[in-house]
């Protein structure tokens, strides 16, 4: 896979082709899909015919393609954004902070975190601004690169080169579900020129993979171990919405357990 921040801006026609194309799918069989004519699908590849803002909309819907590439597409024809066309709903929008607020705090004395698609952090619980600090986060908004970037935080994680990798696949996942997200490519980019990171993507991981990875942090004279779950909104056709994400930390044995309990516990 290509990482390239300094990327064209993509045509319709090579928007449109290259999403079919990722689906594996003919013009005829786009055309079944989407009730559109497998000539006027071919018109819009080759730039003879011009789409329609409801043609573009019907044949995302086909592609199964994610709210921000929508937007993307949109773009690239001319039209305005759907997400910045529609916005958030205010009701919406306070009902979901407030969730996210409720699951946050809920999660205590254990660390929870809201963060966008490529792990820029959006709000802490109280664990997790406590946790971070004692393992010397430098305070950098951008999760991912606070643990890959070189510092106190990376040396405190034990199994540092596993979680880099498997955080670096979740990057690359991203990257593929849309493509045309300059953001987490120039983050990609960024996260490999730091010290043994090109190396660690170069020497791919000779062991088995556990059924689920947990990062080992150890603090003062204790190892923790914790896994994270990773939620996300249902049924969103919203960028916005379709970005967040919340991620909690749960113990993985009785020690981790019992050290934020003693620790973080009101």
């Amino acid at each position: 896979m290509s990482y390239n921040p300094n990327m064209d801006e993509p045509t319709f026609p090579g928007f449109l082709k290259n999403w079919r194309l990722r689906r594996r799918l003919s013009q005829l069989e786009l055309s079944l899909q989407s009730g559109m004519s497998q000539r006027h699908i071919s018109f819009l590849e080759t730039g003879r015919s011009n789409p329609s803002r409801f043609a573009i909309v019907q044949l995302a819907e086909a592609l199964q393609m994610p709210a921000a590439e929508v937007d993307a597409m949109l773009l690239s024809a001319g039209f305005a954004a759907k997400s910045s066309r529609n916005g958030w709903n205010g009701s919406i929008q306070r009902a979901v902070e407030a969730s996210v607020d409720h699951v946050l705090k809920g999660h205590e004395p254990f660390p929870a975190v809201s963060i966008d698609r490529i792990w820029n952090l959006l709000k802490a619980n109280e664990a997790a601004q406590r946790f971070f600090a004692l393992a010397g986060a430098r305070g950098d908004n951008n999760l991912l690169r606070e643990i890959l970037a070189p510092g106190p935080l990376r040396e405190r994680i034990v199994n540092w080169q596993e979680t880099a990798r498997a955080l670096l696949r979740l990057l690359e996942l991203e990257i593929t579900r849309r493509p045309h997200d300059r953001e987490a490519h120039a983050l990609f980019a960024e996260l490999r020129s730091f010290d043994g990171v090109d190396e660690l993507l170069s020497h791919p991981s000779s062991g088995v993979s556990a059924p689920v990875m947990t990062i080992r942090f150890r603090i003062e004279e204790t190892e923790l171990e914790l896994f994270s779950l990773i939620a996300t909104i249902g049924m969103s056709a919203d960028a916005t919405l379709d970005d967040l994400r919340i991620e909690t930390l749960l113990p993985a044995n009785d020690v981790t357990r019992d050290w934020f309990q003693s620790r973080f516990l009101q």
